[in-house]
């Protein structure tokens, strides 16, 4: 009991001397802590006057600097100002100088006005002393020579009109005779250059087509019971069938290739079907005009290909097939186009322009034949429609508009179109034509000649190829033979329409007569 009580109290003493050595701990770092602080705010306040200290000399140093600075920019702008007021002083001298020049120049131009207008009244005095005097000669002459003013003017000009006359028709022949030397060859060369490169086979289309029969007696199943089947194939394909004597044979007849060749097919197709019946002529029909329309599309196609054409429109490559089944004089449409075509890319060529556009302007410029038959208006008018309608360039246009001359060609490709067109119609055997035309052209050439004033006769020769023109030699000279050749030319030109070129020989001939008594 008195162990345990000892111990108790052990502890208690352990506990207050170990709170008095806390505490006198405690005491001892706080007083330590007090004068680190302490000397810590000293030492700060040292050094923040310390950086007081820095900062005013800075300051000072840099305002020192400042002063510096702008007394030296001050002197610079006063120097500059003394040399800007001494350029002012110089350019017032100047201009006081040049002032003083300007009153000394005016001076002298008064001066030189004045003698001017001195000098002008005087020659106004002496040309009306002049004018006078030309008054009084001119009434003298009048009077010597018996001639009023007006009617020696108009002596003088009739003379100078006649003078001038011949010289403009010499002038004019002397530049045929030289144009001639170079033109004439080189459109020969071209010409004949173009003709070499491309030489088409010769064919003219008939109006009737001959189909073959395998025996007479199938004449007799084309015709049918009281006509009925012969009656349907003419109603339906629109062409006449002819059916004679000649043996194993049909003919069919129409002004339309293309009603005549569907014609053909369906008849042959019959025959060889042997079911010959109105039902089953138009079943025939239906199909081939279907078939038709697909061999026309393989027809435009392959010009093209031959011609090395592309971008054509679907609408107008079938176009373009439609022109194998028209003619014009018995002249195949497609054929003279591909014609066109061929000769305007060889003289593009030649010519150096575009070669290409050359030969599609060429292609279509007949296209409105191929449906003219179908819309009312002229070739070219269609034709220029068709050509805008599938965006074709202006310059295939222009020479569409333009082959025929009712429209001026605004390019060279329009030009050689409409040639290229005139050489595939006119050389031999391209076109046929009646002895009707023919007569009546001749006709007409001779009474064009025959107009002519000075002129005596005309005579057509070589098939209407040339026009000789005979004048009577005591009304017309030989300068005058020249101009009446042109004449002519030009009347041909404006008011006849022929295939090719005509010639025109003016003759003159000096006749010596006598008679012996």
């Amino acid at each position: 009991m008195n162990s345990l009580g000892f111990s108790i109290l052990l502890v208690i003493i352990g506990l207050l001397i170990g709170l008095f050595v806390a505490f006198v701990v405690n005491s001892l770092r706080g007083s330590i802590a007090s004068k680190k602080a302490e000397s810590l705010i000293n030492q700060a306040k040292k050094d923040v006057e310390k950086i007081k200290r820095d900062a005013a000399i800075e300051q000072k140093e840099e305002a020192h600097k400042l002063k510096m600075n702008l007394d030296k920019e001050i002197k610079e702008k006063k120097e500059e100002m003394k040399e800007a007021e001494a350029r002012l002083l110089q350019r017032e001298a100047n201009i006081d100088k040049r002032d003083e020049l300007f009153q000394k120049r005016e001076a002298s131009l008064d001066e030189r006005e004045e003698k001017l207008e001195s000098r002008q009244l005087e020659i106004q005095n002496e040309k009306s002393k002049v004018d006078d005097i030309k008054k009084e000669q001119l009434e003298l002459l009048q009077k010597i020579s018996g001639f009023s003013k007006e009617k020696a003017r108009d002596l003088v000009m009739s003379q100078v009109r006649e003078n001038m006359s011949k010289e403009i028709a010499e002038y004019i022949k002397e530049r045929e005779d030289e144009a001639k030397l170079t033109a004439d060859k080189t459109a020969r060369e071209l010409i004949v250059t173009s003709m070499q490169k491309y030489a088409a086979d010769i064919a003219s289309d008939q109006t009737v087509t001959v189909v073959d029969l395998p025996n007479d007696e199938m004449k007799g199943r084309i015709i049918g019971r009281e006509g009925r089947n012969i009656r349907t194939i003419e109603a339906i394909t629109g062409v006449d069938l002819i059916i004679d004597d000649t043996p194993e044979a049909v003919v069919l007849s129409s002004f339309d290739p293309l009603r005549r060749e569907i014609a053909r097919v369906t008849l042959e197709t019959l025959i060889k079907d042997g079911r010959i019946h109105p039902t089953r002529i138009e079943e025939l029909y239906d199909k081939v005009c279907k078939d038709m329309k697909q061999k026309i599309i393989e027809y435009g196609q392959d010009t093209t290909f031959e011609l090395g054409l592309t971008k054509f429109d679907p609408g107008l490559i079938e176009i373009i097939g439609k022109l194998y089944f028209r003619t014009s004089y018995g002249q195949n449409a497609l054929q003279h186009s591909k014609e066109v075509a061929e000769l305007s890319g060889i003289l593009a060529g030649e010519l150096g322009e575009n070669v290409t556009l050359a030969k599609r302007a060429g292609l279509l410029h007949d296209i409105g034949k191929a449906i003219d038959h179908e819309i009312e208006g002229s070739h070219v008018d269609i034709g220029v429609d068709i050509a805008k309608k599938y965006h074709e360039d202006e310059v295939v246009i222009n020479a569409i508009a333009s082959h025929h001359g009712d429209t001026a060609a605004n390019s060279v490709i329009a030009v050689i179109v409409a040639i290229a067109d005139a050489l595939s119609a006119s050389r031999p055997g391209a076109r046929n034509d009646s002895l009707e035309n023919y007569i009546k052209r001749l006709s007409q050439l001779e009474e064009v000649g025959n107009e002519i004033e000075g002129v005596e006769k005309s005579f057509a020769v070589q098939a209407g190829r040339e026009l000789r023109v005979i004048v009577k030699p005591d009304e017309v000279d030989d300068l005058e033979a020249h101009k009446i050749a042109r004449e002519v030319k030009e009347k041909i030109e404006a008011n006849m329409k022929y295939p090719g070129t005509i010639k025109i020989t003016v003759v003159r001939e000096t006749r010596a007569q006598e008679e012996a008594k």
